[in-house]
């Protein structure tokens, strides 16, 4: 049998690229010319000169067709129902009828006992109506403000805080407004949120503002957020939408598109009542 050559026991042994002055298309320019060194393997085994102790690099020896992988990381693919004499043929492994034999059996069928989704117990359910605010606290609005990044004579919406980093991009359900850092605050803001705290609301009144609690669907938190989307798309803004039965007494009013500038004043009857009618 045929021993594979082996690179890395074979004997380096230098050669001329040009042929040999002997050589009948041996010209006197050839001979003028320099040599370079070159390597060649030879079939004589000497696995000495590639011991551990020695500093002789094998960089130059290696070849593209020299390059395979290694033994066993590769395996031939099976080749079913090809014959009796591959093993796998006829019936390719499966044995003979039945239902695995068959192959109609579904995802995770155990054949006829209760399946492992079904002996598991079920823990807690998920709420179809839960809603995920962003909380942003006042001591962050107020440090905003005082760097530049946002306008305190202006109202103060979502897109607003957006834009000067105070909440993140991704806005699911609206923004609670809390009362961390409201010491900070010492002068009138007006902002529209989706929820408040009582704290939250009480330290923004004392120093002359508001603070509306308004109301946007999906579309509509994308309308607010990115107007450009739809004039880029060659579509109009959508109109607001109402909220919920179940969110009527949480809100004060329905959102506006687009992203309004002015606040909307509450009446003397809808701050003594305490929530004020929905206002489109």
């Amino acid at each position: 049998m045929w021993r594979r050559f082996s690179l890395f026991s074979a004997k380096v042994k230098p050669y001329h690229l040009s042929p040999p002055l002997s050589h009948p298309l041996c010209s006197p320019f050839s001979q003028a010319i320099s040599k370079p060194l070159q390597w060649q393997i030879a079939p004589s085994f000497s696995p000495s000169i590639f011991s551990a102790s020695s500093n002789f690099s094998t960089v130059g020896l290696l070849r593209l067709n020299d390059l395979r992988d290694n033994h066993g990381s590769t395996h031939k693919k099976i080749r079913k129902g090809r014959g009796i004499g591959s093993g796998k043929g006829k019936t390719a492994g499966r044995g003979h009828k039945g239902q695995k034999a068959r192959g109609t059996m579904k995802f995770g069928f155990e054949g006829g006992q209760t399946p492992l989704r079904r002996r598991l117990p079920r823990r807690g359910f998920k709420n179809p109506f839960s809603l995920t605010f962003q909380p942003v606290g006042l001591g962050k609005i107020a440090k905003l403000i005082n760097a530049g990044k946002i306008d305190s004579s202006e109202l103060i919406t979502m897109k607003t805080l957006k834009e000067a980093g105070a909440i993140g991009k991704q806005i699911k359900d609206g923004v609670r407004l809390m009362g961390r850092g409201a010491e900070e605050i010492k002068w009138p803001i007006h902002l529209e949120v989706t929820r408040v705290t009582s704290r939250a609301k009480a330290a923004v009144e004392e120093t002359g503002g508001s603070v509306r609690k308004v109301y946007y669907n999906k579309l509509g938190f994308k309308a607010l957020l990115k107007p450009e989307w739809f004039e880029k798309k060659g579509r109009l803004l959508p109109k607001a939408a109402r909220p919920p039965p179940k969110q009527l007494d949480k809100v004060d009013s329905v959102g506006r598109l687009p992203a309004p500038t002015k606040p909307i004043p509450f009446t003397t009857q809808e701050k003594e009542v305490g929530t004020a009618p929905l206002v489109a």
